[in-house]
């Protein structure tokens, strides 16, 4: 399987890799994940967005409404930081989640050096 790779351009900044992946709300995978990325492997930051609807392999729609607030909804993950942080951090995750559910791609920190 050939994945594409997309390339975060900046002038004059380090190199560095992006990881994103996904949960699910109610896996209880959130809080052990974000402990690890902060306490043990420091990475520079980590966002956490929480979807209001989608859907993955099983075709199954996860969705919240104002009236009820799903315990099942996508969450998405990611961090920036050195590539070989990253793949190290990668290969932890590759052990915990379904392979399909990581992507990582080259990126540039905005800064200058």
């Amino acid at each position: 399987m050939v994945m594409n790779q997309v390339l975060a351009i900046a002038i004059g900044g380090a190199a560095g890799a992006l990881l994103r992946f996904w949960l699910s709300t109610g896996g209880g995978l959130l809080n052990e994940l974000l402990a690890k990325l902060h306490d043990d492997e420091k990475v520079r930051g980590v966002t956490v967005f929480r979807g209001i609807s989608g859907f993955g392999r099983s075709g199954r729609m996860h969705s919240s409404s104002l009236l009820d607030l799903s315990m099942d909804l996508p969450l998405v993950i990611e961090f920036f930081d050195e590539p070989a942080k990253v793949s190290g951090i990668l290969e932890y995750l590759a052990g915990i989640l379904e392979s399909d559910h990581l992507v990582r791609w080259k990126a540039r920190v905005n800064k200058e050096d």
